[in-house]
């Protein structure tokens, strides 16, 4: 089954661990201490992931987290689940991005045009966004493959782009990272929907700010 036998906390747990060097001062020992140590959710699930899933593959890799394959060990449902090394998480401001991210994404509707969060957990290594999942890839990755859209096709694309900026701010978000990357297919089939991810950058606006 893929990476089972490797977790997304074991993968969280080799990056914790501090790169070899001949200098180690206290200051830097109490900051990988610390890291260890954090709290980034608001609410923690009582259950560890690895409970109640069963992690697979990874599906891909971003400047922050890990993605991998997941499945839910009762229903038996292939999810997705987006592990975000504390390590990663070298200030506050980081901290904050990833509990904005999670507070945005519960925030937002469940709308068939952007991807559906479904729990959250933490252990002492990582935060994982257990999240529906899109088997069909990246719109940039379709682009490529197709060599061009005609002008139907990239209306379809247009239209529902159009329509997840419309959602987001509706409920008072701006997504700020639109791009052929962080746009999904949920499926690999020709007219298969097409769902907005990556929700890191986002932030909370009011009418009339800037």
């Amino acid at each position: 089954m893929g990476n089972c036998c490797r977790s997304p906390a074991s993968v969280a747990r080799e990056d914790v661990k501090p790169r070899n060097s001949v200098h180690h001062d206290n200051k830097n020992q109490y900051n990988e201490t610390t890291k260890k140590t954090i709290r980034v959710l608001n609410e923690i699930s009582k259950l560890k992931l690895e409970e109640k899933y069963l992690i697979d593959k990874e599906l891909g890799r971003g400047e922050f987290g890990v993605t991998y394959l997941c499945i839910n060990k009762e229903s038996k449902e292939s999810l997705a689940v987006k592990s975000i090394s504390k390590r990663k998480l070298r200030s506050n401001v980081d901290i904050e991005d990833v509990r904005r991210e999670v507070e945005i994404m519960k925030h937002l509707p469940q709308n068939s045009s952007i991807v559906c969060l479904k729990e959250t957990y933490e252990d002492e290594n990582a935060v994982h966004l257990v999240m529906e999942l899109c088997e069909g890839g990246e719109l940039f990755d379709r682009i490529v493959a197709r060599g061009h859209y005609n002008e139907r096709a990239a209306a379809s694309v247009v239209k529902t782009i159009v329509e997840v900026v419309q959602i987001c701010h509706n409920f008072g978000v701006i997504h700020r990272d639109l791009k052929p990357e962080n746009f999904l297919f949920a499926n690999k089939k020709e007219n298969s929907p097409l769902k907005a991810i990556d929700f890191g950058l986002s932030i909370f606006f009011k009418p009339g700010e800037f």
